[in-house]
């Protein structure tokens, strides 16, 4: 897939892909920058912190999920977001929120294959963010996804 870069030429979308430890669900992430430009957010809120997870996502990016089981899902904080978690291992998978215009999310950078190219995570504190900011939040900065 090509997009317009900044500097006027064409750039080549990047496709990466992972996994859940126990293999059961697959992702494929396609980003319009390579894994290095990207700096993975790390949510302080409880749920995250002993999940160990960081998020990644990219407003023209897509996540398409695949799973051989249908995905646990489990609401936290506002009750908003919808996480999506492996039904066999528990690893969390992605986070997720419906919007008129289709499914957004953050994918859990640390299922990246080759997630060590990212820089750094950021902490974020989306529990400081009332309802309506979260939801302006994710719509700006979440992928679309898909679940297959």
């Amino acid at each position: 897939m090509l997009n317009r870069s900044s500097t006027g030429g064409i750039a080549v979308k990047q496709t990466y892909t992972g996994s859940c430890p126990c293999q059961n669900v697959h992702f494929s992430l396609l980003l319009p920058l390579t894994l290095e430009s990207y700096q993975a957010r790390k949510c302080d809120c409880d749920f995250c912190m002993q999940r160990n997870v960081s998020y990644l996502s990219d407003p023209d990016g897509q996540l398409d999920i695949y799973s051989s089981t249908p995905l646990a899902k489990n609401r936290q904080g506002s009750e908003q977001a919808v996480f999506l978690s492996c039904t066999h291992c528990q690893t969390l998978i992605a986070a997720t929120c419906p919007f008129p215009a289709g499914l957004k999310g953050a994918i859990n950078s640390t299922l990246i294959t080759g997630q060590e190219q990212l820089k750094p995570a950021v902490d974020v504190s989306p529990k400081q963010l009332n309802s309506e900011e979260k939801l302006r939040r994710w719509r700006a900065v979440w992928l679309a996804v898909t679940i297959n």
